[in-house]
């Protein structure tokens, strides 16, 4: 066909044993076929292995349980799906930028302008002075990425005793079509560990070059990470993961969902069925929504970080949600964002990212 495009790449499943019945423990090869009119969707994540698992014993003590063949490229990856459930990694899963990432959020704004949030920066700043600060870039194209600068979102909020917040984790940024502006929003927590008593805190901003004061944007009773947002029919959907675990909470590190009907909240808690209140099995992180390419409804992704492989639910009411089990995904994927594409675009993507020999 004049218009379709057919490749062929080999993906290794060697840390995804369990995804799901139908895969292959061992090297796969994944055929992806595009064609004009039809959607693409594109998977944007970083690689890692975590080296150790935490752990809080009986009297408060962290514990750090060492995990078998640790890795990390904190560089942005490319994967595409014509059914959000299989996913052909390009670049033969190796990095399409040189540019540290890591949590990597990429999506295109209204003004047809790709842009990316990702956890770390710093470049130019004096974290002394401001505090921790994410890398904000922008592409025309998917491909050649400007780094406009860190952003230090937290630089006029102190603790009680003064103290300036310790991180800045998966930012990404809302589109608030009923204002005109982009709402940003990120987790920081002011303790020594990322994952302890973390808020969630938002901001806007119209240029980019300048921000609202940051402000909590939400704070359950538990510890809190990993927050996205999804508008559909006037309601909010706030979905995160709860950052509890250890000896007195047992183990609580999931994805739960909360809703309002403004994006700034007041948000309400929506008890899931699993594990008392959240949404998707343990360990899991990293959440991120888009429509299903099959079915009306809702495909939910997340990565379960502790075992080096990535899940996928589906809802038709983005509140119930049922684990898809016939998924494949690229090895070692980690907070993955989820994007559709134009025919072209994924055209240009295979062409300038499959090795030459697979073409």
């Amino acid at each position: 066909m004049k218009h379709t495009l057919f490749i062929l790449l080999a993906i290794s499943f060697s840390g995804a044993l369990a995804q799901s019945n139908k895969e292959s423990a061992s090297a796969a090869v994944s055929a992806l076929t595009i064609q004009k009119g039809k959607p693409v969707w594109m998977l944007t994540y970083f690689r890692q292995r975590y080296p150790t698992r935490i752990e809080i014993d009986a009297k408060g003590n962290t514990v750090e349980v060492p995990l078998p063949d640790p890795m990390l490229i904190n560089k942005l990856h490319i994967a595409l799906s014509t059914d959000g459930r299989h996913w052909t990694p390009l670049n033969d899963n190796k990095p399409v930028s040189d540019q540290h990432m890591r949590d990597p959020y990429v999506r295109r704004g209204p003004d047809g302008l790709w842009r990316i949030m990702s956890t770390g920066g710093g470049q130019g700043l004096d974290r002394e002075k401001v505090g921790p600060s994410c890398l904000y870039l922008t592409s025309k194209d998917l491909i050649h990425w400007q780094v406009e600068g860190s952003l230090p979102l937290m630089k006029d909020v102190r603790d009680e005793s003064g103290a300036l917040a310790r991180n800045i984790w998966a930012p990404e940024w809302f589109y608030d079509d009923k204002t005109g502006d982009y709402i940003l929003l990120w987790s920081s927590s002011f303790k020594d560990a990322g994952w302890k008593e973390s808020r969630l805190w938002y901001c806007r901003t119209r240029d980019w070059k300048t921000f609202t004061p940051a402000n909590v944007l939400f704070a359950p009773s538990y510890s809190v990470i990993d927050g996205t947002l999804q508008e559909h029919n006037g309601t909010y959907y706030l979905f995160h993961k709860e950052e509890e675990f250890g000896a007195k909470t047992g183990e609580r590190r999931a994805i739960r969902v909360a809703t309002a009907r403004n994006p700034e909240g007041p948000y309400t808690l929506v008890e899931g069925p699993l594990n008392n209140g959240q949404i998707v099995p343990v360990i899991t992180e990293g959440p991120t929504v888009a429509k299903d390419p099959l079915k009306p409804g809702w495909l939910l992704y997340y990565d379960y970080c502790m075992t080096n492989r990535f899940g996928a639910s589906y809802s038709s009411d983005l509140i119930h949600w049922t684990v898809e089990e016939d998924v494949s995904f690229p090895s070692e994927a980690r907070h993955g964002c989820v994007s559709l594409l134009t025919f072209g675009e994924a055209k240009t993507l295979i062409e300038t990212y499959t090795s030459k020999t697979d073409k």
